[in-house]
């Protein structure tokens, strides 16, 4: 029993462990989970649903009979009437409008709730085309300074090598300067002797000074030789620790910038703005799925602004309908009861008992102007939502241009960009091989690198604008990336 208990806890504590270390090691959110918390958390699309909920609470109100009206009066002395004194009178009035009415009002706010919850369709949308767009703009910016880390690290390694290089030409113009010349005898003789010492060797003295002149003029050129290695050396150390600075203010800035997208991406999923944002390693190019045909024929017949304004002008219809019924004679049933009291003069059967009168009432709606202008009202507000209508099919066809125009070039620049990156590293590798030899100036190799990294950037940047215009054409034909409530 004690073996069995022991097992128990011990597979109780591994399991424990195990959920920690699962716990400690969660993936990186990705930005499908970063969409649903912009679906539940953004105060825009909260605002569009507020907006919604409140729409459908118009229906009940506008559906409704209007209020009973009840009068109560009172005689401070009582009114002598035939049959007794009459003390009080109780009227009761309920006015109905005229037949459909009441259908037509509620007809109009259902449609009005329906065009706002396309409203918080559309402003859904919108924020999570912003959170993709942020996205792959906060992609870039990364992509971009480890990009410009890499290259500063290989400007630092040029920086080491051009260094040795110069202090290796600096120390040959040196040794140039130092070495000896040889005597008539074979022996070495140092240059910075006297020379009034070389005459006294026995030697041909006329021959001895041309070949001294000689000797001194190879020492010259080979000093200016040495000093114009020195000085290209220490032009190239210059021009490296130029792009060095360039390079660290570029990644300063691109921080700066980052900071800055980090900033507006958790705005929309309503954090603190210095809430940490996971990245995937890559920038990886998206797929659309579906022709760019396909795209227009959604983008007309499910985008949530023309559907909100299809729903108005239905609602514009039901309101006309009701206006004119508006312009028909309302009707009104009640009662209408009076408490009397006996009289002490009357004989009659009757002497002292309440009476109750039915009534009916009839609204005579003969100023016609409102209703005129209620119907005017209503053909000028339908006539405005065709032209708007018509303005918002004509922007989203512009739209669509654009975000195929952006669509098809970020897909050429891709295989541009990534065609010049391989030819540009090759380049790169085999002028690399060649500088250690001297073989290839310093700024051919530093030309190269930067076209080099200028295609990278550019290639992350055609990605980013490949995707961003994926994310742009789900936007105009209303795919959303997650269940709609």
């Amino acid at each position: 029993m004690k073996i069995t208990a022991y097992k128990k806890t011990l597979l109780a504590f591994i399991g424990v462990c195990v959920w920690f270390v699962a716990s400690s090691q969660k993936q990186p959110e990705s930005l499908l989970q970063y969409l649903v918390i912009s679906a539940k958390n953004n105060p825009t699309v909260q605002q569009k649903f507020y907006e919604y909920k409140a729409a459908l609470q118009k229906v009940p109100q506008v559906g409704a009979l209007p209020d009973l009206e009840l009068n109560v009066g009172v005689f401070i002395q009582p009114m002598e009437l035939v049959d007794g004194k009459q003390n009080a009178e109780i009227k009761l009035m309920q006015m109905f409008p005229w037949f459909g009415t009441l259908k037509s009002a509620k007809d109009e706010m259902s449609l009005m709730a329906k065009a706002k919850f396309e409203s918080f369709r559309d402003a859904k949308l919108q924020v999570f085309f912003d959170v993709k767009r942020s996205w792959y703009e906060l992609q870039k910016v990364h992509q971009d300074i480890e990009i410009s880390e890499k290259n500063l690290d290989i400007l630092h390694t040029f920086e080491r090598l051009t260094l040795v290089k110069f202090k290796a030409a600096s120390t040959g113009g040196n040794s140039s300067q130092t070495s000896g010349t040889p005597n008539s005898s074979g022996a070495w003789q140092s240059n910075s002797g006297n020379p009034q010492g070389m005459q006294t060797m026995g030697g041909n003295n006329g021959a001895q000074p041309g070949i001294n002149s000689a000797q001194s003029s190879s020492a010259m050129q080979s000093n200016s030789m040495g000093s114009s290695s020195s000085s290209s050396g220490l032009a190239d150390l210059y021009r490296i620790q130029i792009e060095i600075g360039e390079l660290e203010n570029n990644i300063e800035l691109l921080k700066t910038q980052h900071n800055t997208i980090v900033a507006r991406f958790n705005g929309y999923l309503n954090r603190p703005s210095e809430s940490p944002v996971q990245l995937p390693d890559q920038l990886i190019p998206d797929s659309l799925g579906l022709s760019l045909l396909a795209v227009t024929d959604s983008m007309l017949s499910h985008n949530p602004m023309l559907g909100m304004l299809q729903y108005e002008q239905q609602s514009l219809d039901a309101r006309q309908n009701m206006v004119t019924r508006m312009g028909y004679p309302m009707m009104g049933l009640g009662l209408n009861y009076s408490v009397i009291s006996k009289s002490e003069m009357s004989t009659s059967s009757m002497n002292g008992r309440d009476m109750i009168m039915p009534m009916a009432t009839l609204t005579l709606p003969i100023y016609r102007n409102k209703y005129n202008a209620m119907k005017i009202e209503a053909e000028l507000l339908k006539s405005a939502n065709k032209e708007n209508y018509q303005a918002t099919t004509n922007s989203l066809k512009t739209n669509y241009y654009e975000a195929v125009q952006l669509f098809k070039d970020g897909q050429r620049r891709m295989k541009l960009y990534e065609s010049q990156s391989t030819l540009a590293g090759k380049t790169m590798d085999i002028m690399l091989k060649s500088f250690s030899t001297s073989a290839i100036p310093l700024t051919d190799i530093l030309r190269v690198r930067q076209q080099l990294l200028d295609y990278k950037f550019k290639k992350v940047e055609a990605i980013a604008d490949y995707n961003t215009a994926i994310s742009w054409l789900q936007r105009l034909m209303a795919s959303s990336p997650i269940q709609e409530n």
